[in-house]
């Protein structure tokens, strides 16, 4: 007998509750987990308490061997576009020290720990229009609404869009093409974001649940570790960007909090960018 036990890992029913202000959890007895992000059961609105949240609940989802397969998915008709009224005043009494825990840190972590720390496949659902939507996009595989549209708001609201978008937009879009959302904020529907290759399906949103469980049971039908293999080999390009430029990329929205020295992430800002989606713009500019 070992001089030493196994330390105990994370118990399902303990961290639903711990994180059920932040996140609805659902596990089948077969292990495959839906988590649902929300903002008082709506849509997520972005804060910095928010931001810190998901790379902490994908650390412990990692470290729950019972956890099979995750999928992933907004709230409601929209998958987050609008900012907490009141999630940024830490950032504001303190550009340069959030700067580095909210920009750099928490960041970092969050798109990290999707693609480094789960052993199991992912699927992500973008269940409506939004920002931050590198978080389903560098799941395994994406579903997307036919209601939604993908569009990235930094530059439009004075950030450097070096927060995980652009590792996003850059391995799905390419350089071009990247360079041309991250700079005008173009709104991409789900039409066109499965022509690019953003998306591997788009389904009506009342119909994205349904088949992401199909699709989840298609590969739980192989053996364990047969599963998480494969999922190793399907990840290695996320592997191969992330190691490449995520830590460069927050870095450089980190300086440009700094030197602008004013956060970009209140409300206001974000209300006057996301409105021009809701006219059926393609991009602020139009």
């Amino acid at each position: 007998m070992s001089l030493q036990d196994f330390l105990p890992t994370p118990e399902f029913e303990e961290y639903r509750e711990f994180f059920q202000d932040f996140y609805t959890l659902e596990r089948r007895d077969d292990g495959v987990l839906l988590v649902q992000a929300h903002t008082r059961g709506g849509p997520v609105q972005l804060s910095v308490q928010n931001h810190r949240s998901l790379g902490q609940l994908l650390k412990v989802i990692g470290a729950d061997p019972k956890n099979e397969l995750l999928i992933y998915s907004g709230t409601g008709d929209d998958f987050m576009v609008d900012s907490d009224p009141d999630g940024f005043e830490l950032e504001s009494s303190d550009v340069a020290h959030w700067a580095y825990e909210y920009a750099y840190k928490d960041g970092r972590i969050n798109v990290s720990s999707m693609v480094n720390d789960l052993e199991i496949p992912t699927i992500g659902i973008m269940n409506g229009p939004g920002f931050h939507s590198e978080i389903v996009l560098m799941c395994d595989l994406t579903l997307m609404a036919e209601e939604a549209t993908i569009f990235d708001l930094h530059y439009a609201i004075g950030s450097a869009p070096g927060d995980g978008i652009h590792s996003a937009f850059q391995e799905l879009l390419g350089t071009k093409r990247a360079a041309y959302a991250l700079l005008t904020g173009e709104a991409i529907d789900a039409a066109t974001a499965l022509e690019y290759g953003m998306v591997n399906e788009t389904l009506p949103r009342a119909e994205l649940l349904e088949r992401a469980y199909a699709i989840a049971d298609h590969i739980m039908h192989q053996p364990r570790t047969m599963r998480r293999m494969t999922t190793q080999i399907v990840r290695r390009p996320w592997k191969r960007r992330i190691v490449d430029d995520l830590d460069g990329g927050f870095a450089m929205q980190m300086f440009a909090h700094v030197a602008k020295g004013a956060p970009s992430h209140g409300r206001d800002h974000i209300a006057t960018t996301t409105n021009y989606w809701r006219e059926g713009k393609r991009t602020p500019i139009d």
